[in-house]
C-alpha cells in the first residue's frame, strides 16, 4: 500500500501531528543533530516491524531507543555509576550507550533483537526533544532511508527514499551533525561499536583506552553467530505438516491445524513483530523433550530477515 507521506512543519501543530501518528502505530522522520530517524514507537510490536519493512532492512540488528530525558532512559536500561558519568558529559548529543535492558523496560522484542543490552540515546535537536516530550514515550529511529543507502541529513532526502512508504516527515531542515551516532558498549569494558559524531579521542579522554568492537573474539552486535536466538527446544524449518509430537508454528491461511502462527494472513509485517514472542511461546508449549517446527515464510522483504532468525535458531548448538 502507497501512503500520502505528509511533510509536517517545525510548528506546535506539527508537532502535535507527528505525536499523534507515533501514538497510533505509524511511523514518522524526525530530524535529530546527525540524521533524520525514521521514529516509531518503541513499544509497539508492530510499528517496529514496519520501520524494517518501509527501511528494506535485511536482517534484525538492534534499533537505537531515543528518548528525552534521564528519568526515561533509566526506566529502559540499567546505568552504573560509569554511564551515568558519560551520560552526563556527552547527552543529550551524538552518543548512543549500549547498556544491560530492563526487563521492566516494555520494549518490543524486536527493538534489543533479542539481546540483554538496549542501544539508547537523548538526542539534542531541539524538533526531535519536542517530539518525544510530546509523545511521551521511547521511539525506536534508525537512519530514516532504504537500508544501504546514504543516510538523510534533509527531509528530501527522506521523501526521495520513503515516500510513500511512511505516514510523516517533520521537517526540522538540514542536520547539523550529518553523521550518524558515536555507540560505545558499556555492558562491560568499554567498546567503540560504530565510530560517530563524538569522536573516540573524547570518551578515552574520560575512559582511558576503548576497545574496538565487542568483548571476546566476536562484536557485541546481532547476527555474528551462526546459532542465535536458539529457543530450548530443537527447531524444524519448512514444515508443511506437523511430525509427532512437535510444536507446529504456521504461517498463512494453508496452516489451519498449527499449534501457533505467526501469521494466520500470510502477512509479514505482522509475522515479524510475532516472531520473538512465538519461539518463546512455542518454547515454553515443547517443553524440556519437545520439538518446535516452523512452515515455510517466503524468502522476500521482511521474510528474509525472518528466515534469517530462524536459520540461527534451528543451527547446530555449540
Amino acid at each position: 500500500m502507497v501512503l500520502d507521506t505528509q511533510f509536517l512543519a517545525a510548528t506546535d501543530e506539527g508537532i502535535g501531528q507527528a505525536a499523534a501518528i507515533l501514538r497510533a502505530g505509524g511511523l514518522v522522520a524526525m530530524p535529530t543533530e546527525t540524521v533524520y530517524g525514521l521514529a516509531g514507537d518503541a513499544r509497539n510490536g508492530t510499528a517496529v516491524a514496519r520501520i524494517f519493512e518501509a527501511k528494506g532492512r535485511p536482517r534484525f540488528n538492534p534499533l537505537i531507543v531515543h528518548v528525552p530525558d534521564m528519568a526515561m532512559a533509566r526506566d529502559m536500561a540499567e546505568f552504573d555509576e560509569r554511564a551515568e558519568a558519560v551520560a552526563r558529559a556527552f547527552w543529550p548529543g551524538a552518543l548512543t550507550l549500549v547498556l544491560p535492558v530492563k526487563a521492566s523496560a516494555g520494549l518490543s522484542p524486536l527493538v534489543t533483537a533479542g539481546l540483554p543490552t538496549v542501544a539508547i540515546r537523548m538526542p539534542a535537536h531541539p524538533l526531535a526533544k519536542a517530539l518525544l516530550r510530546a509523545f511521551g514515550g521511547p521511539v525506536a529511529a534508525p537512519s530514516a532511508n532504504p537500508s544501504g543507502k546514504v543516510s538523510p541529513t534533509t527531509a528530501d532526502h527522506v521523501r526521495q527514499g520513503l515516500g510513500g512508504k511512511i505516514e510523516a516527515i517533520l521537517d526540522g531542515g538540514a542536520c547539523a551533525v550529518g553523521l550518524e551516532s558515536t555507540i560505545l558498549g558499556l555492558d562491560g569494558s568499554p567498546a567503540l561499536l560504530r565510530p560517530g559524531g563524538i569522536p573516540v579521542e573524547e570518551l578515552e579522554a574520560m575512559l582511558g583506552a576503548i576497545a574496538v568492537g565487542g568483548p571476546g573474539a566476536l562484536p557485541n552486535a546481532p547476527g555474528q553467530l551462526p546459532s542465535h536466538y536458539a529457543p530450548d527446544a530443537p527447531v524444524r524449518l519448512g514444515a508443511v505438516a506437523r511430525e509427532g509430537a512437535e510444536i507446529w508454528v504456521g504461517f498463512g491461511p494453508d496452516c489451519a491445524g498449527a499449534d501457533l502462527t505467526l501469521s494466520a494472513k500470510g502477512d509479514l509485517v505482522e509475522a515479524a513483530a510475532a516472531l520473538f514472542q512465538t519461539l518463546r511461546d512455542a518454547d515454553a508449549l515443547a517443553g524440556p523433550e519437545g520439538r518446535i517446527s516452523f512452515a515455510p515464510v517466503p524468502e522476500t522483504g521482511l521474510g528474509r530477515a525472518i528466515n534469517d532468525r530462524l536459520r540461527r535458531a534451528a543451527a547446530p548448538r555449540g
